[in-house]
């Protein structure tokens, strides 16, 4: 790193640490948590070229990104990702100590090898129930299966996986159990997450939402969980499972922000820098990346915008409010 480009620290002393970055707001499912079936997407015009997101992320990588992952929509439904995946493997070992991405699991059959190859060492993969009926009811569009033999593949590739999964009130609440078995009986970890009031959907969020809190308390009737200090990079808290033998991670917006050691940054696939995923404030880096070859331009607004990362969120799911924020998980990146 030259004398001139400084790591990344907000005005709270937090060390900006890990970067995400959406390739794409498409995907080929509708999570009925995420999306409206019926979405518009965004203007492929309008989208960074795989050039400019290599650059962007090469800059933040420059300023002491240790971690960044790719996110969407579903990342691997992006063209030519691979040809993006393999350019960031550069900066493996030199900056960058992990490249890693959270996908739905349907294309990972046919890339799991090759991000192997790449130096992605372990992965995030999206599913809520082990019911193929009720999975397809969730995402409207998705193949259990296909996820299913994606996943396979990934192990096989020997990628580690955690397994993401939302907790839905009426939906999954009963299946949480079994998920934990299965996710640990694979050796994968599990994250359950809380859903979050981000864009509008075809269903009411007070209706879905459904307090991690409660979910633990109704899991340690049958589970002895140990809270531990295992980090691994993001916002879950974990706990020990002593039946399993497991890790089982909590991401809690809602009942207990995490925004006191937030090390994470956004940019979206048109180029817009959000500070806290649970704020409006954002930053273009599209236009100072492109007004100038040299990227002084670029690490400027930079700077300007990490000045301005709140000290966090203020998440609430009400009835009579509308969404806290307007904008869809898929467009911001999940």
């Amino acid at each position: 790193m030259s004398e001139t480009l400084t790591p990344l620290v907000d005005r709270f002393g937090r060390a900006v640490t890990y970067l995400r970055v959406s390739v794409t707001d498409r995907c080929d499912f509708r999570c009925t948590y995420c999306m409206s079936e019926a979405m518009t997407f965004l203007p492929r015009k309008d989208l960074l070229t795989l050039e400019e997101i290599d650059r962007l992320a090469s800059a933040f990588v420059a300023r002491g990104v240790r971690k960044l992952r790719l996110t969407g929509g579903e990342p691997l439904v992006r063209r030519n990702i691979m040809w993006l995946i393999e350019a960031l493997s550069r900066h493996l070992g030199n900056g960058l100590d992990e490249l890693t991405l959270t996908t739905n699991g349907s294309q990972l059959e046919h890339h799991a090898e090759a991000l192997a190859a790449c130096g992605v060492k372990r992965i995030n993969v999206s599913l809520d129930t082990l019911d193929a009926a009720k999975f397809r009811v969730l995402t409207r569009w998705g193949d259990f299966d296909k996820v299913l033999r994606g996943i396979d593949a990934a192990d096989r590739a020997g990628l580690k996986i955690k397994i993401n999964a939302v907790a839905l009130r009426g939906c999954n609440e009963d299946e949480i159990a079994e998920l934990l078995r299965w996710s640990h009986g694979r050796g994968f970890d599990l994250t359950l997450i809380e859903t979050m009031p981000m864009g509008e959907i075809d269903a009411d969020r007070t209706d879905q939402y459904l307090p991690l809190s409660l979910v633990r308390a109704r899991l340690e009737q049958h589970f002895t969980l140990a809270d531990i200090p295992f980090q691994s990079g993001g916002p879950a808290r974990y706990t020990q499972v002593a039946e399993t033998g497991g890790r089982l991670g909590f991401i809690t917006p809602m009942t207990h922000n995490f925004c006191e050691s937030c090390n994470r940054v956004r940019v979206t696939c048109t180029g817009t820098l959000f500070m806290c995923l649970g704020q409006e404030d954002a930053a273009d880096l599209k236009q100072p990346m492109r007004a100038s070859k040299s990227d002084a331009v670029l690490h400027a607004a930079i700077d300007e915008a990490i000045g301005r990362k709140p000290k966090g969120h203020d998440f609430i799911i009400d009835r009579t409010a509308a969404p806290s924020l307007s904008r869809h998980m898929s467009t911001t990146g999940g």
